[in-house]
């Protein structure tokens, strides 16, 4: 995605926020809000585009164009800058404590003068929020859980954004003629859900020229270490990219080296040591003579050390060494794997596109089928009807006939209400293709009661998927509390998949949960839950969060033939 897209649409979500806190009109935060997801969400850069072409974006008006169009030519938006000015920095740095909002904020500040996310924590240490209206002990206990979520990601950026800036390295370096080879390693290869810093590995002989076109790079803000055999820069938002080049021949070594992770690295290193090798970066060699035995393939590696080639999504030292001993690592699903998505939104509720070019979209990616699912009416700031419902549903028919290779399926994404419940009736719900159902409010039941409630929507004989079944948003809300193992005996036992939500701020089921739902048997859905064009893209983050959980194409319903999939749908 182009930084400029992602730039312009941070300081929209900036400015809603700056509204929330000094009182501005909901319905023009809103607007905000979802023009910031359109900006990021589009698929090209909008730097280039003048006052019509932001326009043409969809969520985008004639004011936030604007808007936008000063961001394009100053670097910032006036009006951010203004409210920057009005509102004191410190309630602006406790709005970016997760389950803080900002109206909260401005409370804390004025009744207590608390500036700063160190001084909140030791008022709440301190009893000083008692009695303060709003502030009761579960909101103390939200604002604590919130701190600690923020500390615990605050050197850790999403997947997307590693990767943005990770594709751009690496396509600039490919390009050079003294490059032969160039990729991404590390945990962004290993598609960790956060990633520290970004590690991008080059084969070169000549690697003067290629450290110095990448401290060259418009994203290098800052030169943190320079050498002819690693180099690192930091971009403009803090996040540090290691350039490694290593001779064309040790490529295989240096990838497996560089892409670890370092447990997983140890063991094969314990495994060369049994054998009288020594690994590095640079090669496996004997360990007596120090002679070279192999380095240029990864596949070379592991085979000397009488392995087969592990996936970099598994190599974390859980098991897969294990099973590639035995002959027992799993064929993983892929993207190319993928036969349809099962859960996608279009501008009726909160998406940002339309129903005709979401459809446009999923075509463009080669898929069989596409489900579109906007949201049911218990998400009341969606508006939705029964009559929106079926109009769209009529949509969906026409259009059918323009995309005959594509199979279309009306669906919605159902609310489950704190006792399990669910939008509509059972009448109503069957009218649908695809009922995805997903937590969107009361995350804070206790576990006994969330647990209830995610049984009960299982056990809905209308309720196809459970979306994003932990409801977590990654750095700003933490999972909800329940008894896993009891949820994925249900879904196995009433059929019901579980989805792996490929949005970089969810990739929910976490991979850990992933593997403990398939030893119950359980099926899952890898759905992009796209509400713009781009969010197709995200895919990559759902396969890769797939993968991690050990996934074959046949533990995903979405790999299925459409035959197949209707009859795993027919629950009832």
């Amino acid at each position: 995605m182009a930084r400029a897209n992602e730039e312009a649409a941070e300081l929209l979500r900036e400015l809603a926020d700056l509204l929330s806190i000094t009182g501005g009109d909901a319905f023009k935060i809103r607007a905000y809000e979802k023009a910031a997801r359109a900006v990021a969400g589009h698929p090209d850069d909008i730097s280039g585009l003048d006052l019509a072409g932001l326009r043409a974006i969809p969520a985008v008006g004639d004011a936030i164009a604007r808007k936008i169009l000063d961001y394009t030519r100053t670097g910032t938006i006036r009006q951010v800058e203004e409210l920057r000015a009005r509102i004191p920095a410190g309630v602006r740095a406790l709005t970016a404590i997760p389950t803080l909002g900002p109206k909260k904020a401005l409370v804390l500040y004025e009744e207590l003068g608390v500036s700063s996310v160190d001084e909140l924590e030791a008022a709440i240490r301190a009893g000083r929020l008692r009695g303060l209206k709003g502030f009761g002990p579960k909101t103390e206990e939200n604002i604590l859980r919130g701190i600690e979520l923020m500390r615990g990601s605050r050197e850790r950026v999403l997947l997307d954004a590693a990767a943005g800036v990770a594709d751009e390295v690496v396509e600039v370096l490919s390009a050079l003629p003294q490059v032969e080879r160039c990729a991404h390693a590390g945990s962004l290869r290993r598609m960790r859900e956060t990633v520290g810093d970004v590690d991008v590995l080059a084969a070169s002989r000549d690697p003067r020229p290629v450290m110095e076109a990448f401290t060259a790079l418009p994203l290098a803000a800052e030169v943190v270490a320079s050498g002819e055999k690693k180099t690192s820069v930091r971009t403009a938002k803090g996040l540090q990219v290691d350039l490694r080049v290593v001779p064309p021949e040790s490529w295989g070594a240096a990838l497996q080296y560089f892409t670890g992770s370092q447990a997983h690295n140890i063991r094969t290193r314990e495994i060369a040591v049994k054998a009288g090798l020594r690994l590095s970066e640079y090669g496996l060699f004997d360990a007596e003579s120090d002679e070279l035995i192999v380095s240029e393939t990864e596949e070379e590696v592991y085979e000397r050390l009488g392995l087969p080639w592990i996936h970099p999504a598994l190599r974390e030292d859980t098991g897969e060494i294990e099973a590639a001993l035995k002959g027992e690592l799993p064929r993983l699903v892929t993207e190319d794997d993928l036969r349809g998505d099962l859960h996608s939104h279009t501008d009726l509720t909160d998406g940002v596109a339309s129903l005709e070019d979401m459809v446009a979209a999923a075509h463009a990616r080669g898929l069989e089928y596409y489900a579109i699912t906007d949201h049911a009416p218990n998400l009341v700031m969606q508006r939705m009807t029964d009559e929106k419902m079926l109009a769209q549903r009529a949509r969906v028919a026409e259009l059918q006939a323009r995309y005959p290779d594509l199979a279309l399926l009306h669906g919605t994404e159902l609310n489950i209400d704190p006792d399990g419940g669910v939008d509509w009736d059972a009448d109503f719900l069957s009218g649908f293709d695809v009922c995805v159902a997903s937590i969107h409010s009361h995350f804070n039941l206790d576990r006994d009661a969330m647990t209830r409630r995610l049984v009960r929507a299982c056990e809905n004989p209308r309720v196809h998927v459970i979306g994003h079944p932990t409801a977590r948003s990654i750095g700003r809300r933490p999972p909800v509390d329940a008894d896993w193992d009891e949820v994925f005996r249900c879904a196995a036992r009433t059929g019901t998949a579980l989805e792996v939500d490929s949005f970089p701020d969810r990739l929910d089921l976490p991979a850990d949960l992933i593997r403990r739902a398939r030893r119950f048997g359980v099926k899952f859905a890898v759905d992009t839950d796209a509400h713009s064009v781009g969010h197709h893209r995200n895919i990559r983050y759902g396969v890769g969060t797939a993968q991690r959980g050990w996934l074959t194409p046949d533990d995903v319903i979405n790999t299925w033939p459409l035959d197949r999939l209707r009859a795993f749908l027919r629950k009832s």
